[in-house]
């Protein structure tokens, strides 16, 4: 199958950073296999009837589909449930004792959900930490949408040893599986829920599988004092004792870093998931986005759960990653926007470690959106990122492709019937009223 779109303006996200103003894409099967200016273009090369071409007619601005890098998809099901509360009281007496009264097929369901959202706002590959996660990929495979997926793993009880068996199948049975879109991590959740001992079993893991590891990391400020008054450390000092930072992992949050925390993660090449939105909501504060860039850390962009988010759109994580740095530092020059775009494409595959997705050029991956620009919030077109960060949003994505393949077209999801998972999640929410 061969897919042409002409007409368009490109921000590819290639090593050179390169803008398009008028340009065209060839896309065969799963991959990109030609990026140019249209000038260059010459239709007559592409006769043969199978092929789709689409012409964008100068109203369409094609952007590599984002990456969010930390959520808990399933979460959707707690949407709008407990908010306004205190960190460790939303956790710990809302949202824990709710979730022992979920099952996989609810997982399912609450997973469809997300994946429904987050293609509609331009979301093509998510990193995802939780229970039921045979069913969370069942969704992920049938949807068309790329995720790496990790079973949360908790050890500090006699069930710890079930969770690192289920991450260990999940593994076995799901690793680049759904023609390569599925891809699965360890787990650990945080210090503070995992003690010293099972960390050495999820190094054990990690060892024997090669597997990735994605953790919480210094999300509250009661976090890293609680750390500094069990171990004598901050969390990341904890980690780099134990030794987890001689291994390839996923940070979340990495809100409350002291100086030296900073060194190590930079030491170590450790990548940080910024999540303003879920941050900002649960009172934990401001990430030192700046300082990390500004070191050299890598910094990718997620969501975190839509129980405390409340949302999955990774554009509207962009504009806020790059406004409350500013007003914070009162620095208008911190986090741009172009950056917080890195965060959402490129620096999300870094810290995913996964090859061919982030960026439009020959040879990646074909995840890519079509936003129609042709709307007041992006004109006057002096700047089209600009316009995507500062001034539009999400509901300006009309088509997105995961692996060559459309998922939406004409803003109609077409691999999850929308009315169905609306009703299940529905019935699903009696358990928790």
């Amino acid at each position: 199958m061969k897919t042409i779109i002409k007409d368009v303006s490109i921000l590819s996200q290639n090593h050179n950073k390169d803008f398009i103003e008028k340009g065209y894409i060839v896309i065969e099967n799963q991959n990109i296999i030609k990026v140019g200016d249209l000038k260059d273009f010459t239709e007559e090369n592409f006769t043969d009837e199978s092929i789709e071409i689409i012409n964008g007619k100068s109203n369409y601005l094609v952007v590599p589909g984002f990456i969010n890098a930390h959520t808990h998809i399933a979460m959707t099901l707690f949407r709008g449930y407990a908010d306004d509360l205190p960190f460790w009281t939303w956790l710990t007496k809302k949202i824990w004792p709710q979730e022992e009264k979920l099952n996989g097929e609810d997982a399912y369901w609450g997973t469809l959900l997300g994946i429904i959202e987050m293609i509609k706002t331009g979301t093509t590959t998510f990193n995802d930490m939780y229970m039921f996660m045979d069913y969370t990929a069942k969704a992920v495979e049938e949807s068309g949408i790329r995720g790496y997926l990790s079973r949360g793993l908790q050890g500090t009880n006699e069930i710890s040893s079930i969770g690192l068996k289920e991450n260990i199948e999940l593994f076995k049975n799901w690793h680049n599986k759904a023609d390569g879109r599925i891809k699965v991590m360890a787990g650990p959740h945080a210090i503070y829920t995992c003690d010293p001992s099972f960390w050495q079993e999820v190094i054990a893991l990690v060892e024997e599988t090669g597997m990735l590891i994605h953790t919480h990391l210094s999300e509250s400020r009661e976090e890293v004092n609680n750390s500094i008054a069990q171990y004598g450390k901050t969390p990341v000092q904890h980690l780099e004792k134990l030794g987890v930072f001689n291994y390839p992992i996923v940070a979340a949050h990495g809100v409350y870093l002291s100086k030296e925390d900073m060194d190590i993660l930079s030491k170590y090449d450790i990548s940080i998931v910024h999540n303003p939105v879920s941050n900002l909501k649960l009172g934990n504060g401001f990430a030192p986005i700046s300082s990390l860039l500004n070191k050299g850390i890598n910094v990718a962009l997620g969501t975190d759960g839509a129980s405390s988010n409340n949302n999955l759109d990774l554009l509207e994580e962009m504009g806020y990653a790059a406004l409350i740095h500013k007003g914070f530092l009162e620095d208008s020059t911190a986090v741009s926007a172009s950056k917080t775009f890195d965060m959402a494409t490129i620096y999300g595959a870094k810290a995913l470690k996964w090859e061919g997705i982030g960026r439009i050029e020959k040879g990646m991956k074909a995840d890519l959106l079509m936003i129609n620009i042709d709307d007041a919030s992006f004109y006057p077109r002096y700047n089209l990122l600009s316009n995507l960060i500062y001034s539009s949003n999400s509901s300006r994505i009309e088509n997105v492709m995961v692996n060559g393949a459309w998922v939406m077209k004409n803003k109609e999801l077409l691999t999850i019937d929308e009315e169905k998972v609306f009703y299940q999640v529905e019935r699903i929410k009696r358990k928790f009223i």
